[in-house]
């Protein structure tokens, strides 16, 4: 891909419809103002489209939406062997076709394999539902398999370049800890601060422990700090009247073994304690014979 391209993708999918009016053209009217309208069953989804799965519910709110409204704008497509394959737009195909649609306004371009993989991560990356991996997996697509720079990918998906950079380093974690950001068990600020540790099997240690705790990323960071281990505070040692140490005594010299009272508002308990089989047997008779 040449210089002159890759600046124009790096402008994102609205290099893709440039200065086309995307009002819908009438049913009867097959072209108008660049825009087609191609039957349903001649186009198929691009099978290298990052997403592979798609909610059904928001489908159907979307088809909906087209029954009541409209399809405000148009698919993009491009020409193959036989019909069109979908270069943006594949959520809005399958909400045409449960709309019970026959054609769908579209926009044709001629892109090569490599543009249309592209554009297939770009339209995902603008999207607001995508998961901070799915996101991160993305990036790092356009990175290495088309030769972008971190410049070209953040002007392409509307993001900085430190959001970028902290995207990327979520694809340092274990595999496992990638799969409890992608599937919301923790965040990707939780994983952020789990970089920190030494080593991935603190990290997965860790990362089960803000699940079974319900760890806050603050709560995380602190975490963090002490190596992965969360100190637990110390109780208070409360301190004890002296008629309560004096009726300790007291029945330490009766029962022949250290003895506590552990005394709060209008209860409490005594402890006793004993240091053997005998000793316990002991303690139990005399009991017993009071």
């Amino acid at each position: 891909m040449s210089g002159k391209k890759n600046k124009g993708l790096g402008r994102g999918l609205d290099a893709l419809f440039g200065e086309i009016d995307t009002e819908l053209p009438t049913s009867e009217s097959k072209h108008e103002n660049g825009i087609l309208n191609i039957p349903l069953d001649d186009i198929k989804p691009n099978e290298n489209q990052p997403r592979k799965t798609f909610d059904q519910e928001k489908l159907h709110e979307l088809a909906d939406s087209i029954l009541e409204n409209g399809l405000i704008q148009p698919v993009v497509l491009r020409r193959i062997e036989k019909g069109y394959e979908i270069v943006a737009g594949e959520r809005r195909w399958r909400a045409a076709r449960l709309a019970g649609m026959k054609e769908i306004p579209s926009i044709i371009r001629d892109l090569t394999e490599q543009e249309l993989a592209l554009f297939a991560i770009i339209e995902n990356m603008q999207r607001e539902d995508l998961n901070p991996i799915e996101e991160a997996k993305g990036v790092k697509s356009m990175l290495a398999t088309y030769g972008m720079t971190q410049e070209q990918v953040s002007r392409s998906i509307g993001k900085s370049r430190p959001y970028i950079s902290n995207m990327l380093r979520l694809l340092n974690l274990p595999e496992d800890v990638q799969q409890m950001i992608d599937s919301g068990e923790i965040s990707s600020g939780h994983g952020r601060a789990l970089l920190s540790l030494p080593t991935a099997d603190v990290q997965r240690k860790a990362a089960r422990r803000i699940v079974r705790e319900g760890l806050s990323v603050r709560q995380t960071e602190e975490l963090v700090r002490n190596g992965g281990t969360r100190r637990t505070p110390k109780p208070r040692k409360v301190r004890k009247s002296p008629d309560v140490l004096q009726l300790e005594d007291e029945l330490k010299t009766i029962l022949g073994t250290k003895v506590s009272l552990k005394h709060a508002g209008k209860k409490g308990k005594i402890e006793i304690e004993y240091y053997s089989k005998d000793e316990m047997e002991r303690l139990i008779e005399m009991l017993r014979s009071l």
